[in-house]
């Protein structure tokens, strides 16, 4: 009889190593062995990138192996055919076969003694944690002093000038898996929900790995970011009195996952280039559509909504991704238009279920775009980042001979530039209409940061064009005075045009 003991990656107050994030699936061990001791060599046939599972179960909607190929039933989604993409869509029953005819060699080789993740004390330790118990004996990896001011920093999530990245050093990268951990214990909605705590800590390890970390922008820093903004908004008195259970936690998860597995170019970029996300989703919010499915993949695979019911579940799934839609920049004016008609009419009821999902769709909206409105320290970071990967976009564009989209010509664009066409056209009208929702001094203090920002960003421009001007008359005459001295005499002595230059010098 084998047994299968599900652990939990890490407990939330210890961070998790690169080598646990490529980890998938639970650690099977056999009845007949010791569980510390060397796995039965049959069950180490059936591990593939460090998964392992129940070879009688064929009904994995989403089990991926070997780090990059996935596997998927014939449930589910349609499979994305990928040519020399990593991603591979693999049969399942074939993958079976070929793992069952691989056993014999298998168990023919010498046994090994294999160190688990977490020791048996561990393990129960980590799990009376996960499943609220207050835990006796702490275990830190962390020095306790990043610990600590992690902790500080959580007390003050809703705080507006929350520094992500800070706190991303404290956690050791994993900014994304301990805020969003947090706040869905801080609202409840583990226990609300019964939400496996095992089932839920994969989830959230497996989002964050999809993110891609080499993105200077769409990173899970970002995710991060817009779920903590999320946070402040979904706390404001107009919402925070109207949201239900489940509003709250379809807005923290679709925050969470609202731009997964991004592969840093944008949508222009895939049309042109053919790509098969392009080709999948017509051409049509294709990122975003990727990001959703990919969000419900990972939902699927981890089993977090398992024990709901079935109509429960898909319908979270379509909430989810008509919250992860909203945030297709290309629909912003019809996102826009919509919200300054009901702000007009003034017809917005927050019982109307239908009314609250648009005014969640329309914080993350904000959510996502909020980098102009942050402090000048956090909101210059965010947009030199986001320009680096514009500017990267470009750079293969130019490279492979391509029309070089809008804003990623590092040539013909500045920061400075991109970030006032950007707050001027795109986030100022945003937040303007929300501060018309919800007058509060967040609003205020929003709108206040963007006005000062796009004023130190203006102020910068004006600096870099009055040093270009400076520099280009100076190289004009130098040439010309270098010309007459040329012109004048082939002498040895100093030229009389020299002179005055020389007394400009000094």
């Amino acid at each position: 009889m084998e047994v299968c003991y599900q652990l939990p990656v890490l407990p939330l107050d210890r961070p998790v190593p690169k080598h646990v994030l490529s980890r998938r699936g639970a650690i099977s061990f056999s009845s007949s062995s010791s569980l510390f001791g060397a796995p039965d060599p049959r069950q180490l046939s059936q591990r593939r990138g460090a998964i392992s599972y129940d070879s009688s179960d064929q009904t994995a909607l989403y089990i991926r192996m070997l780090g990059d190929v996935r596997v998927r039933s014939q449930v589910g989604f349609e499979p994305e055919r990928r040519s020399s993409h990593p991603y591979l869509y693999i049969d399942f029953r074939t993958l079976h076969t070929r793992l069952g005819c691989g056993s014999t060699s298998a168990s023919s080789a010498p046994e090994r003694r294999v160190h688990r993740l977490l020791s048996f004390q561990r393990y129960l330790h980590s799990s009376r944690l996960l499943r609220g118990v207050p835990q006796q004996i702490p275990l830190h990896i962390l020095d306790e002093d990043y610990t600590g001011q992690a902790r500080c920093m959580l007390e003050k999530v809703g705080n507006w000038n929350f520094d992500i990245f800070l706190f991303d050093r404290l956690t050791n990268g994993n900014s994304l898996i301990t805020l969003t951990f947090h706040l869905l214990n801080q609202y409840g909605l583990v226990e609300l929900y019964q939400l496996d705590m095992v089932k839920l800590w994969r989830f959230l390890v497996m989002v964050q790995e999809d993110y891609h970390s080499d993105n200077p922008y769409h990173n899970a820093i970002h995710a991060a970011d817009v779920t903590q903004a999320m946070y402040c908004y979904m706390r404001e008195p107009m919402l925070a009195k109207s949201l239900t259970s489940r509003d709250i936690l379809l807005g923290l998860l679709a925050a969470a996952t609202h731009d997964l597995d991004h592969p840093g170019v944008n949508q222009p970029f895939l049309i042109k280039t053919d790509h098969y996300l392009a080709t999948l989703y017509r051409n049509t919010s294709v990122l975003e559509n990727h990001h959703w499915k990919s969000a419900v993949g990972l939902l699927r695979e981890t089993g977090l909504f398992s024990h709901l019911p079935a109509e429960d579940s898909l319908n979270m799934e379509r909430e989810l991704g008509s919250l992860i839609l909203a945030t297709d920049i290309s629909r912003q004016n019809d996102y826009l238009s919509k919200f300054r008609l009901h702000l007009d009419q003034e017809n917005l009821c927050l019982s109307n279920a239908s009314h609250r999902h648009f005014l969640l769709q329309m914080a993350l909206k904000c959510a996502d775009i909020c980098n102009p409105c942050r402090p000048w320290e956090l909101s210059k970071q965010w947009s030199e980042k986001v320009t680096k990967e514009f500017f990267q976009q470009g750079d293969i564009e130019k490279k492979h001979k391509l029309e070089v989209s809008p804003l990623c010509d590092r040539v013909a664009n500045t920061v400075g530039n991109i970030q006032m066409g950007f707050m001027t056209y795109v986030a100022e009208p945003l937040f303007a209409e929300w501060a018309r929702f919800s007058d509060t001094r967040l609003s205020q203090t929003m709108l206040g940061h963007m006005g000062l920002n796009k004023a130190s960003w203006s102020g910068l421009q004006q600096e870099q064009t009055s040093v270009t001007e400076e520099v280009e008359p100076s190289t004009t005459g130098t040439d010309v005075e270098d010309a007459a001295a040329r012109k004048d005499g082939n002498t040895g002595g100093t030229s009389s045009k020299e002179i005055p230059q020389g007394s400009r010098e000094s």
